[in-house]
C-alpha cells in the first residue's frame, strides 16, 4: 500500500491510546503491525534518520496532543482524554488536519501559540501554519525543499560540464575519482591518466592505494546519448589491456541497449551518465560549495526514559 500520512495514522493512534498508555516508540511499533506495510516500507527513512512510520506517528501524536485528544500522564507517556474518546465516538473516518482545524476548538490556536512561545519570527510562524495545511510532516517538507534545491544544482552542473573545456572535464573526473578513494595519492591519480584525442580520459587508475587492482577509465564530454557501439568499443579496449574492470563516464546519458550490453559482458563495466555524475559531484563536494548549514534537533526519548 501507499505509505500512510500522519492523517492516516491519527485515528489508529488515538484508538491505541484509548486502549492503554502509549509512547511515541510503542505507537510507531503498533502502527507497523496494524498498517499493512511491506518490510521495505517499514524500513523507509527520512533524511534525518527515523523511519517514515516513526516520523509520521510522532506527528500524529503531536496533532492529537494539540487537539486535546491525548495528554501526557508521565515521562514520555500519553493516554486518551475524555475529549478524544468522545471525538472517536461521534466522528467517523480519518482525523485529518482539515477536520481538526474546523471541528476542534483551540486546535489552530495551539499551534500558533507554540510558535509564539518559541519566539519564532512571523515568517516562520506562517511556515508552521502552512505545515499544518497538508499531510506532510515538517521533516518531509524540509526533505522536499532540499530535493528541489539539489535538482536545480544537478541541472546547473550538467550544463556546466557540457560546456567546459574537454581537458578541464578530465580534471573534474580525476578530482571526483580521487575523492571517491581511487588513485592512491593525488599525484598518482594524475599520472595514471593521459590526455586523448576523444575529448576525455583514456587511461587507468588505481582501485586501491597499493595499486593491486587497476580500473580502466574513459570519459566523454558528449551532448548526445551514448549507445551500444561506444560501449562495445570500450569493452574491446578493456580486452586489449587485459583488464576486467572499467568505468565509462559521460556528460550525457546511456541508451537502454548500452546499459543492457554493459550488464551482460564478462568484464565489470560501470556506466556513469550525466545525472549520476552530478549526484556524485554533489556527494563528494566536487565543483560545489556549502552555502548554509542547518542543525535540526529532536527530543531524545531514551534520555527521559532513564
Amino acid at each position: 500500500m501507499t505509505m500512510p500520512t500522519w492523517e492516516d495514522l491519527a485515528r489508529p493512534v488515538l484508538e491505541y491510546a484509548c486502549e492503554q498508555p502509549i509512547t511515541r516508540r510503542s505507537a510507531a511499533a503498533r502502527m507497523s503491525k496494524v498498517i499493512p506495510l511491506t518490510d521495505q516500507e517499514k524500513e523507509e527513512r527520512i533524511k534525518s534518520g527515523p523511519t517514515k512510520i516513526e516520523d509520521r506517528t510522532s506527528w500524529a501524536m503531536s496533532a492529537l496532543t494539540k487537539a486535546g485528544f491525548i495528554e501526557k500522564v508521565e515521562r514520555a507517556t500519553y493516554k486518551a482524554t475524555d475529549k478524544g474518546r468522545h471525538f472517536l465516538e461521534t466522528h467517523e473516518g480519518r482525523i485529518t488536519n482539515k477536520v481538526l482545524r474546523e471541528k476542534v476548538s483551540g486546535y489552530a490556536e495551539s499551534w500558533r501559540k507554540a510558535s509564539e512561545k518559541n519566539k519564532k519570527t512571523r515568517h516562520k510562524a506562517d511556515f508552521a501554519d502552512e505545515a499544518q495545511n497538508d499531510s506532510s510532516t515538517p521533516e518531509e517538507k524540509i526533505d522536499h525543499a532540499i530535493e528541489a534545491i539539489e535538482d536545480s544544482l544537478r541541472a546547473e552542473l550538467k550544463t556546466q560540464l557540457a560546456e567546459i573545456d574537454p581537458y578541464r572535464f578530465e580534471q573534474v573526473v580525476l578530482d571526483l575519482l580521487f575523492e571517491m578513494g581511487y588513485g592512491g595519492s593525488r599525484e598518482e591519480a594524475a599520472k595514471v591518466t593521459k590526455k586523448s584525442n576523444d575529448e576525455g580520459i583514456d587511461g587507468v587508475i588505481n582501485e586501491d592505494r597499493l595499486g593491486l587492482e587497476v580500473i580502466y577509465v574513459q570519459a566523454k564530454r558528449w551532448q548526445r546519448d551514448i549507445g551500444r557501439k561506444e560501449i562495445q568499443s570500450f569493452v574491446g579496449a578493456l580486452a586489449g589491456q587485459q583488464a576486467n574492470k572499467g568505468v565509462f563516464i559521460t556528460t550525457s546519458e546511456f541508451v537502454k541497449n548500452a546499459n543492457d550490453y554493459a550488464k551482460n559482458v564478462s568484464q565489470k563495466v560501470i556506466l556513469i551518465g550525466g545525472s549520476r555524475l552530478a549526484n556524485l559531484m554533489i556527494e563528494h563536494n566536487i565543483g560545489v560549495s556549502t552555502t548554509r548549514k542547518i542543525e535540526l534537533k529532536r527530543l531524545d526519548s531514551d534520555y527521559f526514559d532513564g
